[in-house]
């Protein structure tokens, strides 16, 4: 079964339900998260320990925690030679395309005669990124976090990620974090993992920022954890549209709308089209697909299709690309027949995918942008995850003499009027103080 939406018959109730997802899923389990964050803070490496035997069914020591060198060097035989060759290349385009993002490290303009402002550029010193494992593996989730934070210059990185089964940690993701020079890497999944980097443990150590996406308790955490530690843009469950139009090919929009739906229930794929034949092409052939997809992930799709995904039919393109912009997709896909005419007219959206040749595969994982996106709606005011994330701005300004002379009675007149005289008399003292007169003072 399919959702099926005709977008001018819902009512506004139904169409904030859409537009919501699985936002009020999350906010719905902070009561949940809430005793796992405090018992990470009063407890530290028991916790953790105890939460994988609850959460992962893995027995661990909290001697254990800590991913060793050897495991590190090991996982490159563990991994299979046309997986890390796929990192490699998956590599090289991520960090080329973090390169071009890097700022000046000091840029400084006159914004008038004798006064010049700028901003010095400095690397976060410490970072905790958080690589999900629960519904697959994914080294590029790795590269995606590890790359911007080497290119970046972040002192210190440290990854947390849950263990397999056998308390493991999944070697290809071993692989990507070798590649990007992260060497410290602890076995904690989940809420537990956020609290532990947000207020360190015995082991896990406390960093300023983390990063991450992850499912709805690894949501909530952040949510909870906000002012404890910088949590960085909002990456929640997965989440896409497809737009289409009588142009698209059926294949193609059927396959795409599967992508992001085979990452958990709690994701959301979605249609929009104004073509009523081409959903009913789509529908017909997704049952198809869907029996060539493994049963988990299966599962998984079956669900969001009757869940938060479907397909939306509108009047026409430009209703569609309302939708869009309401929504606030994660990734978007045009199949369009003009879709860079499209694309001019989209507002909001983590990433844009163009034309029939660019699945969200290729963005997902090695076409060069950074894959971890905001979701739940925030892309209508955030952007996705750049080496600007490891990064802050400082301020700098200089004036010369003559400078501060200029813009002196602006400043007095704007802090006086505001109440602070304060501000007011730091400015009169300098200029009270008498330019010295040339040549005097000088010995004869």
């Amino acid at each position: 079964m399919i959702n099926r939406f005709r977008w001018k018959d819902l009512p506004p109730a139904g169409r904030e339900k859409i537009l919501r997802r699985a936002e009020s899923d999350i906010t719905a389990l902070i009561p949940l998260v809430l005793p796992i964050v405090e018992a990470v803070r009063a407890e530290g490496d028991r916790a953790l320990v105890r939460f994988a035997g609850q959460y992962d069914r893995v027995e661990l020591r909290t001697g254990r925690l800590r991913v060793t060198r050897r495991e590190q060097r090991e996982a490159a035989k563990k991994c299979p030679p046309r997986v890390r060759a796929a990192i490699e290349i998956a590599m090289r385009n991520i960090e080329r395309h973090h390169r071009r993002q890097m700022p000046q490290p000091l840029a400084l303009t006159t914004t008038e005669e004798g006064s010049m402002a700028g901003e010095k550029i400095t690397p976060i010193a410490s970072c905790g990124l958080y690589v999900p494992r629960g519904k697959g593996s994914f080294p590029s989730v790795m590269m995606m976090l590890g790359v911007p934070a080497m290119v970046a210059g972040v002192e210190r990185v440290i990854v947390c990620t849950p263990p397999g089964p056998d308390g493991e940690v999944d070697p290809a993701t071993l692989v990507a974090a070798g590649a990007c020079g992260v060497s410290e890497i602890y076995r904690a999944g989940g809420a537990q993992a956020i609290a532990a980097m947000a207020f360190g443990t015995e082991t896990v150590p406390k960093v300023d920022k983390v990063l991450g996406p992850g499912s709805g308790y690894v949501a909530a955490a952040k949510r909870l954890l906000y002012g404890i530690v910088d949590v960085g843009l909002p990456a929640g469950p997965s989440e896409s549209i497809i737009l289409a139009d009588a142009s698209t090919d059926p294949r193609l929009a059927a396959a795409d709308l599967l992508i992001e739906a085979e990452h958990g229930p709690d994701s959301t794929a979605l249609l929009v089209t104004h073509d009523a034949g081409l959903a009913r092409k789509v529908e017909s052939l997704l049952p198809a697909l869907l029996r060539r997809i493994p049963a988990g992930r299966r599962e998984f799709c079956e669900k969001v299709l009757a869940g938060y995904g479907g397909i939306i039919i509108t009047e026409n393109l430009r209703e569609s690309i309302g939708v869009v912009n309401s929504f606030a997709p994660e990734h978007l896909e045009i199949l369009t027949a003009e879709p860079l005419r499209v694309m001019e007219k989209i507002r909001n959206a983590g990433e844009i995918l163009l034309g029939p040749h660019t699945p969200i595969t290729m963005g997902n994982f090695c076409a060069g942008v950074n894959a971890v996106l905001p979701s739940g709606g925030f892309a209508r005011t955030c952007s996705g995850l750049t080496v600007h994330d490891f990064m802050k701005r400082t301020a700098v300004v200089s004036l010369s003499r003559a400078g501060f002379e200029r813009l002196a009675d602006t400043a007095c007149a704007l802090a006086e009027y505001e109440g602070f005289p304060a501000h007011s008399l730091a400015v009169k003292t300098r200029l009270a103080k008498k330019k010295p007169t040339p040549g005097k003072g000088k010995r004869k």
